[in-house]
Formats: structure tokens, C-alpha cells, sequence
């Protein structure tokens, strides 16, 4: 049966004018020129698909303020908004793909791995006002793991040894050396316990 009945209007529910709202420049703590440059190299090293060595890509983001420790890995396709917002501890890994959408300060720590296609973002808007940005800073502290395509929010630290498992949204502090995720995320259990051996081979 066809519906011929215009669409209802809704003019009690207001729409916040997205030609007002500021822009997203006060997160830039750098001038155009540097910028500009950045989103060149990114591409030119830091995104390209090519297995170009993590030794290059470290080297690009340190030439821009990243701090980044010894033995990071870091693979093809990865994406960085701002490298003087990024540290990385010693012989962290990160993933085939993984786009960290700093803002605000990221933090991975020593020995911590961020897996394939996973996304974090400091960033959110006043979506109740006029849509300005919002940043909060992200730590995913030493021994960590954040599986793949998990998406990591503002003001999150994922404790030290804790495990995020695939597809999880991290919304809250996640406590050191737990499990996190499925459905409904939420703590399953300890990564670590005096009592386990060899309990994943």
C-alpha cells in the first residue's frame, strides 16, 4: 500500500546550524606550513601500503615530534592526525591499517600492541550546543593489547597487561591485566593469574 501523506515535521526539534559551528584548528598547536607538510609525509610513509621499514615510518614520525621508543613496529597503513600528539614506549607494535586520530595526546606504553584496523579518537563535539570540539587524551598503558578493529575513545586508559578483544568499543577505563569486551563489554575475567600456565598455547 503506497503512502502518499507528506513527511511530519518536526519543528519542536531544534538543529544545531553546522555553518556556526568553530572549526577544529585550535587542535592544530602547529602552523599550516607544518601541517601541510605532515599530510604529505603520512601518505608519502607513514600510510602507504607498500612494506616500507617501521625503521623509516619511526623516523618521519620523530622528524615531526613524535616521541617514539626503541623497537617500535609499525605496519603499512597506518594513519597519525598529529605526531607531536603521539608516544610510544620501546617495542610497541601497532598494527596492519590501525588510524590514531590524535587531537589530544595518545599514549601507548612499553611493550604494548594495537592491532589491525583498530581506530582512536580523542576527539568528540558539544553535540548539544554548537557542535565545538571536544578532546580528551588516550593512554593504553604498558604490556596492553587492543585487538583488532576495536575503537578506543576519549579520556580511556586501557590498563597495564589488560586484553580488549575484537570489535570492542572502549568507553571507560579498562583496569590492569583484565579482559574486556564481547557483546556487552565488560570485564570477564584475569589476564594473569598465579595459578595459570601456558594456559593460551
Amino acid at each position: 500500500m503506497s503512502n502518499d501523506s507528506p513527511p511530519t515535521v518536526h519543528d519542536d526539534v531544534p538543529v544545531i546550524d553546522l555553518s556556526q559551528a568553530p572549526g577544529a584548528g585550535e587542535a592544530w598547536d602547529r602552523p599550516k606550513w607544518m601541517i601541510y607538510a605532515w599530510a604529505t609525509a603520512e601518505q608519502l610513509i607513514i600510510h602507504n601500503p607498500w612494506q616500507v621499514s617501521s625503521g623509516l615510518r619511526v623516523r618521519a614520525l620523530r622528524l615531526f615530534g613524535a616521541e617514539v621508543g626503541e623497537g617500535v613496529i609499525i605496519r603499512p597503513r597506518t594513519r597519525i592526525k598529529f605526531p607531536w600528539k603521539l608516544r610510544v614506549g620501546d617495542h610497541a607494535w601497532i598494527g596492519e591499517g590501525v588510524w590514531i586520530h590524535n587531537q589530544d595526546q595518545v599514549t601507548i606504553g612499553h611493550d604494548a600492541v594495537v592491532s589491525q584496523d583498530t581506530f582512536i579518537t580523542t576527539g568528540s563535539h558539544a553535540h548539544r550546543t554548537d557542535m565545538g570540539l571536544i578532546t580528551k587524551p588516550v593512554t593504553i598503558d604498558d604490556g596492553a593489547w587492543v585487538t583488532s578493529r576495536c575503537v578506543i575513545t576519549g579520556g580511556v586508559t586501557v590498563g597495564r597487561s589488560a586484553l580488549v578483544q575484537p570489535l570492542t568499543r572502549v568507553a571507560e577505563d579498562v583496569p590492569d591485566n583484565s579482559i574486556y569486551g564481547h557483546s556487552a563489554p565488560q570485564v570477564q575475567g584475569k589476564r594473569f593469574r598465579a595459578d595459570m600456565e601456558e594456559a593460551d598455547r
